[in-house]
């Protein structure tokens, strides 16, 4: 590997990383149109809290607050990938959509680190 590849990679990767980084303070959060349920998600979707308000207990239809719980999520999920997109917009081709994007760089840092370091995990 040339100097001036090393440079690059170094450069990239110092930039995934920043941007990894960023992606682990990523927090959305979403709440369900009766204002009974909130979550809140992670970057990729985890998630991190769960709230729900005591009404709940006042009408006993577990099928609609499952349904209220998934959607909820589904909806602060989907909010945390637009952030991350947003982040990671620039190391993506100029094509990618918050729709279709993966946004998961471990595996592209761990190959090139390997390769850079003669085949030796990091």
């Amino acid at each position: 590997m040339t100097a001036d590849m090393y440079a690059d990679y170094q450069q990239m990767a110092e930039e995934v990383r920043t941007a990894q980084r960023h992606l682990a303070e990523i927090r959305a959060t979403a709440e369900s149109d009766d204002g009974l349920v909130s979550a809140t998600v992670g970057s990729s979707g985890e998630l991190t809290e769960l709230q729900l308000d005591p009404r709940i207990y006042h009408t006993p239809d577990s099928a609609r607050l499952s349904r209220a719980i998934t959607e909820t999520i589904r909806q602060a999920a989907e909010d945390a990938h637009r952030q991350a997109f947003t982040i990671l917009a620039r190391h993506l081709p100029a094509d990618a959509s918050p729709e279709q994007a993966d946004l998961r760089f471990d595996p592209l840092l761990t190959a090139l680190d390997r390769e850079v370091e003669g085949g030796q995990p990091r």
